[in-house]
């Protein structure tokens, strides 16, 4: 990766080209450009900020997005950076659960259920592997003032702070700046808003010496003031306090007000240095068209959600995760520019769960009537009684629209389990018992095949999957000793060590599951002609007669 200053940026050239323009260098953005260059694309990124941002925004992520993380390639550093979530809980005012959810550091996507994390050291994770590709350029104290698109592709023009101009032409343009997008305004696509929002006052704090938080999160349902305890990685911590009916914003955003609502918890000057008090309005809403021409949005540029199932900057990486191998495909021209319209379907109807899910939870913390939270309080408590110890977290969202596999005879809005779901974390080993391959899910489509019903694909589909980038791997059962000699050409053997995947397609009656690229199943088959139309409904989707484009470094 190159840093470019502005100085020498300007006398490089009027005009620089690339492949993907990134607008915002956030998580979203990072991870967008490391995703790409991995796959061998010119990437720039044009950041407003002439420094990194060194205050913590997002506290954690949970176990689906740390593999998507980890396919950036900082999967060996991200324990170092963050620390596993133990639970979260609601309690009433009184001290009484409402809600009582359990995390585990064994999740089922391979990662702890809940990571806490200090942002900028995520930020410095990916910059730092960013700096390990040649394909990306960084450009700091870049303002993006003007967008064009074409037929070919986009002009970009951008502004130092001294208002020197400078243009870039890019196949392909993707907004990842945040909530106040300049890429969302210039493409003027409407915006769905529900409407709900509150002011709350945030407060970061750095512990001055270790305490244990238990569970690590916490909802106080407290009418008085709704206030949010939450871990954020390593000696930090965060504190959220609602800003009631009648109190002036000017009074809360004090640093006196911070310290007065923290000293309840023990967190005073002597125990804790303020990082940060500040206050924040949340909102709920998300941009009704994420594609125009070349143009595209991801994360806080395309949507924006309450704080309260933390899944804001998850979402963002789900998006750029599910949109980096769309885009490699269609670089590549192996598949139609209108595969990118799925990127919306599918992302837009996720996030829009999201969003609906995190507002009905907001109803029920932002209540600040006593009488009100005494009803909510008890009815909550009625419904837990009998409760059996804590709940474990739902499973990730499925996608339910876009590139999936419908059978014949299935109603095109359709989604026939397993198509749609997270696939699991599985423990591969070589048939000899020697260390795991590489996780093949998150390079291209995998197809995975019970060791005794391989499919009997003919060259053209073997050929189309070698195109496409997509692996066809044998699952055999555990304590296999098959040494993997006299295996068959195109196919990985491979170990299921805990038995996860076959047991998966075991409760679908399934003997095949195609994987798409972001962990999501494109369908499952339960016998040799299932597997043929799996693989020839996916080449449907992908073929496109255009050869691969000059430019591209891998």
């Amino acid at each position: 990766m190159s840093v470019v200053s502005p100085d020498d940026a300007m006398r490089s050239a009027s005009s620089l080209q690339t492949d993907v323009l990134v607008v915002g260098y956030g998580p979203v953005g990072s991870v967008l450009s490391v995703l790409l260059a991995q796959r061998g694309w010119r990437v720039t990124v044009l950041e407003r900020r002439r420094r990194p941002y060194t205050l913590p925004r997002a506290t954690s992520f949970d176990g689906e997005t740390a593999r998507l993380l980890a396919g950036t390639g900082i999967g060996g550093e991200l324990g170092r950076i963050t620390e596993p979530g133990t639970g979260y809980q609601w309690r009433t005012a009184d001290g009484k659960t409402l809600l009582d959810i359990e995390f585990t550091t064994e999740g089922p996507y391979g990662w702890p259920d809940a990571n806490t994390m200090h942002q900028p050291a995520l930020e410095e994770l990916l910059a730092t592997r960013a700096a390990q590709l040649p394909g990306i350029t960084v450009l700091r104290d870049r303002r993006v003032v003007d967008i064009a698109d074409g037929a070919a592709g986009v002009t970009v023009t951008a502004e130092d702070d001294e208002g020197a101009a400078q243009t870039f032409s890019a196949r392909w343009v993707v907004g990842c700046d945040g909530a106040n997008s300049f890429v969302r305004e210039r493409m003027g696509v409407s915006v769905t808003d529900l409407g709900f929002s509150y002011e709350w006052l945030l407060c970061d704090v750095e512990l001055r010496e270790p305490r244990a938080f238990v569970p690590t999160n916490v909802q106080l349902c407290d009418p008085a003031r709704p206030t949010t305890l939450v871990g954020s990685g390593p000696g930090h911590r965060r504190w959220e306090f609602m800003r009631l009916p009648g109190e002036r914003a000017a009074d809360l955003n004090r640093e006196e007000t911070a310290w007065r609502l923290l000293a309840p918890f023990d967190v005073t000057p002597d125990t804790a240095r303020l990082l940060r008090s500040t206050t924040y309005i949340f909102q709920a809403r998300w941009a009704d068209e994420w594609r125009v021409g070349h143009v595209l949005l991801a994360g806080d540029a395309a949507h924006l959600m309450p704080p309260f199932a933390g899944q804001g900057m998850c979402s963002g990486v789900r998006d750029v995760v599910n949109l980096a191998w769309r885009l490699d495909l269609v670089l590549r021209g192996t598949a139609p520019e209108s595969l990118l319209d799925t990127y919306t379907e599918e992302r837009r109807a996720q996030v829009r769960e999201s969003i609906l899910a995190s507002v009905q939870l907001g109803r029920l913390i932002c209540v600040t009537d006593p009488a009100a939270a005494a009803e909510r309080d008890a009815t909550v408590l009625a419904n837990r009684r009998g409760a059996r110890g804590p709940g474990r977290p739902d499973p990730a969202r499925p996608i339910t629209c876009g590139l999936l596999h419908r059978p014949d005879g299935a109603a095109p809005d359709t989604r026939v389990p397993p198509a749609g779901e997270v696939l699991p974390h599985a423990r591969l080993l070589r048939p000899s018992g020697a260390e795991p391959p590489a996780d093949p899910v998150g390079r291209g489509f995998v197809l995975y095949v019970m060791s005794e019903a391989e499919p009997d694909l003919t060259p053209d589909r073997r050929s189309f999957l070698r195109e496409a980038g997509a692996e066809v791997v044998r699952l055999w059962p555990a304590g296999t000793s098959y040494d993997g000699t006299g295996g068959v050409a195109d196919v990985v053997d491979a170990v299921d060590a805990d038995g996860v995947l076959r047991g998966y397609l075991d409760r679908y009656g399934a003997s095949a599951l195609l994987v798409r690229p972001d962990y999501h199943v494109f369908g499952a088959a339960a016998d040799p002609a299932g597997v043929t139309a799996l693989v020839d409904d996916l080449r449907t989707h992908l073929t496109a007669p255009a050869p691969t484009p000059a430019g591209h470094t891998g």
